[in-house]
Order: C-alpha cells, then structure tokens, then sequence
C-alpha cells in the first residue's frame, strides 16, 4: 500500500509559523510555534524523514509522497528523498505569483526523486487562469513525469488555526473547472486534486469526465462532506468511481505531525467505504497501490 499525501512538517515549517506568532515570548521560532501546539520536535530533515521511514513499516506503507508545506521548505523534502529514496516520492509549493518561481521550480525538479509540484490558488490569491501558473504548467511539460497537485475547494490549515493564526484564503480561486484549459492544453501532465475537490465534488467530476489526465486523492476527513445534503462517504466514492473510474484515484491520508502519525483512521474509514460499495480486488489495488506506482515510477 502506498500514501499519495503525508505533510512533511519539518523544522523550517514550524520556524515559518513561529515568526508569525505576536506574542509567544523568546526562543527561536520553531520553539515558539510547538510549545504552543504540544507536538514533537521534528528535528532534522534526516531525523524526520527516519521517523516516517518507522510509521511507514509499523503501518505497512511501501511509499508515501511528503510534501513541503510552506514555498522554500523543498530542500527539506529533498533531503528527505535522498535519505530514504526507495520510499519517499516528493512535492513542494510553489507560489507561481513569485517573479523567480518558474526558475525555483524548474531547479527543484533537478533533485533526485522530487516528482510534485502543489499549487495553493486559495491560499497564495491567484487565479488558475493567471497566465503565470501556466508558465509553471510550461516547467513540468519540459520534466516528463512530473505532477500538479492542485489544492481546490475550502482550504483550512488546522496547525494555523490551533496557533490562532489567521488564514486569509480566498476560496473563490479554487473552482476546479478552472484547470479545464490548462488540462486539456497540457495533456501529457498529470494534474491530482486532494480530497476530491474539498467541496467543489461536482465540478471536480466534471472536470475529470473532460479530461483523462486529472487525477483526485482520497485525502483527509473529507468534511466538505456536510456541504452536500445526503452525501456520504460512500456516495463520494460511487460517485468518482463511475465518472473517474478507479484508474484515477489515489488513496491520501493526510497525515502530518507527530506523536499522532500516521492517520490509520482514514484508512479504516475509506476501507469501509469501499468495502459497501462492493469494489473488486483489482480496483482496491489500483487505488491502495497500483495508481501510485503507475504515476511516480
């Protein structure tokens, strides 16, 4: 079984929230933000990256994908995958609105095992019809085999919220039919959508009937759930396995920090789905194992 979405919250991340904090006292950034939250240290890249190694074996994961979860923390995640490369896939943000993020992306890509690059339109205030997240579109052309992860829907950041930090989103950015000129232009780019468009489930779909090169992920609780009258889980699953097809689903869990770990709960809970669904073996394995595989060889 593999992970299509583990955050790798590493040192410079919690350091990024900790500086954003107005009155947490003395002590480097880092400090500030987890003694506030109570988590665990992460450490090094390489400490972390070995602690996710173990959660990984105690869960029977064979890969996961970490992403880098603030824009400049992918040189934590690169060194994650060289640590741990048979492993660990990674992904990194980018905020295309940067006047140097086409040239940072391009360069991350260099780095062994660095496969993803994660656009957060709602989070960085960019329309996905801005002529500068087509130039990042450009960067992964030139990389065969290179992802976009597009976060559409409601997005909520539930470390920000726990620090009391505000999050000022634009939700309005992350309208998945968005992407249909950029999917059906760069056809030979894979573009995955988490938590099956967190919220915008309808036009997510929509999108993914048009154009065979989008991808959704499993990921998260999937609250968005409560947006939808009578939807359930299950439905969500009938649902995007009859437009998608199993071919184009990847299990996420959306894990992230420790001592929690990995999130076995969403597993347990998407098993439950699909086992009332009645999926065939084959399917299973395509969205546990085999998708995965497939699209980051």
């Amino acid at each position: 079984m593999n992970d299509a979405h583990v955050h790798f919250f590493s040192t410079p991340f919690f350091a990024a929230l900790g500086r954003q904090l107005q009155d947490a006292g003395d002590g480097a950034p880092e400090q500030r933000a987890l003694g506030r939250l109570g988590w665990d240290a992460p450490g090094s890249a390489a400490d972390l990256a070995d602690r996710w190694v173990t959660e990984l074996d105690r869960a029977q994961l064979s890969r996961a994908v970490l992403i880098a979860s603030v824009p400049g923390d992918a040189a934590s995640v690169a060194a994650a995958v060289a640590r741990h490369p048979t492993r660990f896939v990674g992904y990194f943000m980018v905020d295309p609105t940067q006047p140097d993020a086409p040239e940072l992306a391009a360069a991350t890509l260099e780095a062994p095992g660095m496969r993803g690059i994660c656009l957060f339109p709602a989070m960085h205030r960019f329309p996905l019809s801005d002529d500068r997240v087509r130039r990042i579109f450009d960067v992964a052309a030139a990389k065969p085999g290179t992802v976009i992860f597009v976060h559409c829907g409601v997005l909520t950041v539930g470390v920000r919220k726990k620090l009391g930090l505000r999050s000022p989103f634009e939700t309005r950015f992350g309208n998945p039919l968005d992407l249909h000129a950029l999917a059906a232009t760069y056809t030979t780019v894979p573009i995955v959508i988490p938590h099956f468009g967190a919220g915008f489930f309808r036009e997510t779909l929509m999108l993914a009937d048009l154009c065979p090169n989008v991808m959704l992920d499993t990921s998260s609780s999937n609250g968005w759930i409560k947006y939808h009258h009578g939807l359930t889980l299950r439905g969500v699953f009938e649902q995007a396995l009859a437009v998608a097809g199993a071919d184009r689903l990847l299990f996420g869990s959306d894990s992230s920090f420790f001592p929690r770990g990995w999130v076995g709960d969403v597993f347990d809970r998407q098993v439950t789905a699909l086992d009332a669904i009645g999926v065939s073996a084959s399917e299973r394995d395509k969205i546990f194992d085999g998708n995965f595989d497939r699209l980051l060889a």
